[in-house]
């Protein structure tokens, strides 16, 4: 099964080299780090210095983030490891660098074995850590037969990707049976391992990392804007972050709307894909509204208009200017993004009715009144009843901090059930 598996992911790939390019030539994305997912051990990971390490898998930024603390606290507990972090975005690759040290990262390798054996035989770790659900067939197999021990932690099962796991339950369970330890956000996510075919007895719920997440250390635009906002009398600051294509014109209708009554409102704009920055700031300038660029930006005052964030890993700092802020993602059915980020700031959140894969959370603030959930048409007027009700507003920050309180010790959950997994595999 797994050499039909390896050929159809091969055809795939060829059949797809056409969108590679393409994605390439474009926005140059997958470009960076090629040479490392086909296979090719970059040297700062072939030199261990003797030491065998713990690998740690997290796709993009919002998995780097979640396991930070996990990385850390692994990191003190097994000192004679070496903990190292693959990703496999580019954004999450820039993020996990900037965190753990370039020379603790690389790129995922692709999921056939000439690809990973370099890296299990460089690394030789003793565990392997996989954030949230990626359950490449060959890379489990193989990194099982070198003898490490595997975790899949954070572990979430959408509605999304459900119906498509149950496809494969043919062949699933032998897949997942090479996972030694999943440790579930939710009773939910455990009753769906189990139905897709992982081992109940190695099913665990831990609870969610992202809520154990601290809030960004402050860079230095944060501070400049603030200031900027306070010099000017800017205000008030509309934080709309990761928002793909088809919501940015209905958000800047909404904030068309609050500048008739707010000639000095702002809207801070982070799109979540880097390549539709151009587009993006196109959009703005043909609706006619004055904008600044982040990237451009020398200290003028945004008052009226839009700052477009065209930069990475800025934005959950960013969340903390905001007067009320929207998680894009939500309004067309992508199934959201988190809103924990800018809950973390102890402001008013919006989110669109699009949320599937961050339900749980949603849902949770939702039953605790720490978030308002809103479709297209209901978008201006919320946003506007936040900005003139204060009362509502700060109600909102306030239950939101506290729903994370409430929540926390994931992380701690978290690295106790991995250091047992170690102790039992003899480490």
């Amino acid at each position: 099964m797994y050499v039909l598996y390896s050929a159809l992911l091969a055809v795939f790939l060829l059949v797809t080299v056409p969108y590679w390019l393409l994605q390439m030539m474009r926005h140059g994305k997958y470009r960076a780090g090629l040479r490392q997912r086909v296979g090719s051990v970059p040297q700062h990971l072939t030199a261990l210095g003797g030491k065998p390490a713990i690998w740690l898998h997290a796709v993009s930024v919002g998995e780097v983030v979640a396991v930070s603390a996990v990385v850390e606290a692994l990191q003190r507990k097994f000192p004679s490891y070496r903990v190292v972090v693959s990703t496999t975005t580019d954004t999450g690759q820039k993020l996990a660098a900037h965190r753990f040290g370039t020379e603790n990262v690389f790129h995922f390798p692709l999921d056939f074995a000439f690809a990973i054996r370099p890296y299990l035989e460089a690394l030789r770790p003793a565990l392997v850590v996989i954030a949230e659900t990626e359950f490449w067939p060959n890379f489990l197999r193989l990194a099982r037969r070198s003898g490490a021990s595997i975790a899949v932690i954070n572990c979430r099962i959408s509605d999304r990707s459900l119906p498509g796991y149950k496809r494969f339950y043919f062949w699933l369970p032998k897949v997942l049976d090479n996972v030694d330890l999943f440790l579930a956000q939710t009773e939910e996510d455990r009753r769906r391992l189990m139905e897709i075919g992982a081992p109940e007895a190695r099913i665990s719920v831990s609870g969610n990392l992202k809520f154990d997440v601290a809030p960004p250390p402050s860079p230095a635009i944060v501070g400049s804007l603030r200031e900027s906002f306070i010099q000017s009398g800017v205000g008030p600051v509309l934080v709309c972050g990761s928002t793909l294509e088809d919501e940015e014109g209905a958000l800047l209708s909404a904030f068309r709307n609050i500048l008739a009554n707010h000639p000095k409102a702002v809207m801070i704009l982070a799109p979540r894909h880097p390549e539709r920055f151009v587009a993006v700031g196109e959009l703005v300038e043909k609706l006619g509204f004055r904008m600044l660029r982040r990237s451009l930006w020398s200290g003028e005052s945004p008052a009226g208009g839009v700052f477009l964030v065209d930069s990475i890993g800025e934005l959950a700092a960013l969340y903390s200017l905001a007067t009320v802020a929207f998680v894009g993602g939500s309004l067309v059915p992508r199934g959201g993004h988190n809103i924990l980020e800018p809950a973390l700031c102890g402001v008013a959140v919006v989110t669109g009715n699009h949320y599937e894969n961050f339900r749980e959370i949603v849902n949770y603030f939702r039953q605790r009144n720490a978030v308002r959930v809103v479709g297209v048409a209901e978008l201006p007027l919320v946003f506007i009843e936040l900005i003139e009700n204060q009362n509502a507003r700060e109600t909102l920050g306030r239950n939101a901090l506290a729903a994370l309180e409430f929540q926390r010790g994931a992380t701690s959950r978290t690295v106790n059930a991995l250091e047992e997994l170690m102790s039992k595999g003899s480490v």
